[in-house]
């Protein structure tokens, strides 16, 4: 069999990448080691960066539809008083950031619904195909993976491995994931329960101690979290479970059903020394591992993928093949960042139970400056930089109807903004760019001023948005040599 791209691991890094590529039509095969998917909630926190991507990508008001906000815990003392506060520090929606809060979305609903959308662009994941090993050469992977019919082999241009955080793709290219356990156990489980009220996150007591059953929303299910001796066996039956609830919370009115799913792990921070090893790439949990502490292990995964992508449909279709090493560059020290606070809000939450979460979780803030890729012909006080993340604004069409910014991005294309521009383009259409001029009586009109103020436009000025949707280039000088040479090698 032979395919463009192999994805390893159908989890939401695999899922991303694998929506990603099937809307540019490159052709992949997404295989998973399990016979099924994933049924629990290990992660659940959508932030709204992600959101902007699931947006681009059609699934966001699905998420939305199926989610919900995040409840204020509620701290119980032990004397049965309690106090509630905000556990995310929520804004409104703005018209340069459309999305002001996270989401809370159990995985498994996460991943159902871009199971669907894949469907509807004609994919499945391959359930029950294990990888079993691989070879490389100048031109492309061979992979070896076991089916329930038996061995096959799959020829590839490129293998991801997308395949969590013990990836054999990792392990096959001896990728070190240096790092450290951080002396933390911990119970997660879904359940069914009755005795609380779904209105809020329920919080009991502090450090070894501490409890929570978090109502999840899109269910009738609670997520049960509890830190758990770092050595010796701890009882995940039904009936240990119950008598954990009751012992921790102290309460007799809480009555446990029915457990849907359970696991305990040993929290650890690690991070690959590389990503990417020949025409072989690793995304994900394969990539990175720490603490669930901040809601951002989904999401970084995710955009991971997401970097990804749109960098192996440009090097398929001619694309400087340099542009796949931008991936490490780029995705890594965002990795690291993350690993760091994770750990910080582990430390807070097992020392207080404190687990409120802000605008550092919320990852719109994260981007690219320092990365090969950003090209920035303005100057140091311009509000917005190459690299960062392109803000959304509402516009009008020639039409008069209203006109997202983001709504372009769905094209999967870069995307050159010519804000009242006094002359013609400098380039001719080519394949993946698309040409937008601004202005009183051009195609895209900025009548209320935000896509002015979002990126400090002034006539004349010229935004390249990659397909990402960060800043590749800005520039006042649409001849720039610089700015040609950008669009030569890159745009494809």
């Amino acid at each position: 069999m032979d395919t463009d791209i192999l994805i390893c691991g159908a989890g939401a890094a695999g899922l991303t990448l694998a929506i990603d590529l099937a809307r540019r039509h490159i052709p992949f095969v997404l295989i998973d080691q399990v016979d099924a998917p994933f049924a629990g909630s290990r992660g659940k926190g959508i932030q709204p960066r992600t959101l902007e991507i699931f947006e681009a990508l059609d699934v966001a008001d699905r998420m939305i539809a199926a989610g919900g906000r995040y409840p204020a815990q509620r701290h119980y003392a032990a004397d049965g008083g309690y106090r509630d506060e905000a556990t995310v520090a929520a804004s409104a929606a703005t018209p340069a950031e459309p999305y002001g809060a996270p989401l809370m979305l159990p995985q498994h609903l996460t991943e159902s619904i871009l199971r669907t959308r894949l469907a509807e662009l004609g994919h499945t994941p391959r359930y029950a195909h294990a990888l079993a090993g691989f070879d490389q050469d100048d031109s492309g992977v061979t992979a070896r993976v076991r089916t329930p019919l038996g061995e096959i082999d799959i020829r590839a241009r490129y293998l991801i491995g997308a395949d969590g955080g013990r990836s054999l793709v990792r392990k096959i290219l001896n990728i070190g994931f240096p790092g450290k356990a951080l002396d933390a156990r911990a119970v997660v489980a879904d359940l069914s329960l009755s005795g609380l009220t779904r209105e809020v996150w329920h919080r009991w007591g502090k450090g070894a101690q501490q409890i929570s059953l978090c109502p999840l929303q899109g269910t009738t299910l609670f997520q049960l979290q509890m830190p758990i001796p770092l050595e010796g066996v701890f009882d995940l039956s039904d009936a240990g479970i119950a008598a954990a609830i009751a012992e921790r919370t102290g309460r007799s009115d809480i009555r446990l059903h029915t457990v849907h799913w359970r696991s305990d792990y040993a929290m650890s921070a690690r991070l690959a020394d590389r990503y990417r090893v020949g025409r072989v790439f690793i995304a994900g949990d394969a990539a990175h591992i720490h603490p669930p502490t901040g809601g951002q292990g989904l999401n970084t995964s995710v955009q991971d993928a997401w970097n990804l992508g749109w960098k192996l449909a440009a090097a398929l279709r001619g694309a400087d093949e340099a542009l796949l090493d931008t991936y490490a560059e780029e995705r890594r020290e965002i990795a690291a960042g993350m690993l760091g606070m994770s750990t910080r809000l582990l430390d807070a939450a097992r020392d207080s139970g404190d687990l409120r979460r802000g605008r550092e979780q919320q990852q719109l803030d994260l981007g690219y400056p320092a990365s090969s890729l950003s090209l920035d012909e303005r100057g140091d006080d311009a509000p917005l930089r190459a690299g960062y993340r392109a803000p959304d604004a509402p516009c009008v069409g020639a039409g008069g109807q209203p006109l997202r910014l983001f709504s372009l991005l769905k094209s999967a294309d870069w995307i050159m903004l010519r804000y009242e521009p006094a002359a013609a383009a400098a380039y001719a259409p080519r394949r993946g760019l698309r040409i937008v001029n601004v202005g009183e009586r051009a195609e895209l009109r900025d009548q209320q001023g935000h896509l002015r103020d979002a990126y400090g436009f002034t006539p004349g000025d010229i935004a390249l948005i990659r397909p990402d949707g960060y800043l590749g280039a800005l520039t006042h000088d649409e001849h720039s040599p610089a700015f040609a040479a950008y669009i030569e090698h890159l745009v494809a």
